[in-house]
């Protein structure tokens, strides 16, 4: 079984932006879609009709939600002490595979990144007992991968400063720790050497979303691509959504 999952930032709760968010999602053809930034129920719900996805769910105060081409037996909210906002576990019904859509703590900054390193380790913690089958975390991580760099002149001036002052040279630590604890960056496996920036989208120039799998099963990962070439996306969001492809068998019994 094939299962296609879109990541995307839709800022702001997305209001008013309904209709070339939709356009994006339509354009892309995920089975399932997790938002970050999914404020408004009612926007959400819109979506999902707009899509043809029947299933969906977002909550006040929550800042990931979903909309699901596919029946979904269960999706919690999570919330690990001290991280700003809580993950969203979901399960789907016919296959029972498992994804995590995760939004960590924004600004570049050496202090937002320790805040990112504990929320990862406390997200590690929560759903290790899954890991050593396959499944999915993805979101927006906002943080940049070890061999990536950030250029400091490309930030606004009050982000630029106040990383400056927490230290000039960031030490990014997220994305290794997820690395670290066996995990493979789905676009990494498949572009070794393409920049896949996702940031902002009036001048791409981070990569600040991701999908990561377990490992052992980086070969079960057919596709992943920042959409950048809908001409929608420019003013849907800030994000361009990332696209992830996989391959997940055809029964729970591979995957537990």
């Amino acid at each position: 079984m094939s299962l296609k999952v879109l990541s995307y930032n839709i800022l702001r709760g997305g209001e008013g932006r309904e209709k070339q968010i939709g356009a994006v999602i339509n354009a892309c053809g995920p089975d399932l879609v997790i938002f970050q930034e999914a404020y408004s129920a009612a926007v959400v719900a819109e979506l999902a009709s707009a899509c043809g996805m029947p299933n969906w769910a977002a909550s006040t105060g929550h800042s990931v939600g979903f909309i699901s081409k596919l029946q979904v037996a269960s999706h919690v909210w999570r919330r690990v002490r001290w991280a700003k906002r809580a993950y969203l576990e979901l399960v789907l019904a016919e296959s029972g595979f498992r994804i995590f859509g995760v939004h960590l703590s924004a600004v570049h900054s050496n202090l937002t990144e320790q805040r990112r390193a504990y929320e990862v380790r406390a997200l590690l913690k929560s759903v290790e007992r899954h890991q050593n089958g396959l499944h999915l975390v993805t979101g927006d991580f906002n943080t940049l991968a070890p061999d990536e760099r950030l250029d400091m002149r490309r930030l606004p001036p009050h982000i630029r400063a106040f990383a400056f002052i927490t230290g000039k040279t960031i030490r990014w630590v997220t994305v290794r720790m997820m690395l670290e604890a066996g995990y493979a960056d789905a676009y990494r496996v498949l572009h070794p050497s393409g920049e896949g920036n996702t940031f902002p989208t009036s001048d791409p120039h981070v990569r600040l979303d991701y999908a990561f799998v377990p490992d052992g099963f980086k070969e079960r990962v057919t596709s992943c691509n920042v959409r950048r070439d809908i001409p929608a996306a420019r003013d849907a969001s800030d994000h361009f959504p990332l696209l992830t492809e996989l391959n997940i068998g055809d029964s729970a019994l591979e995957i537990e």
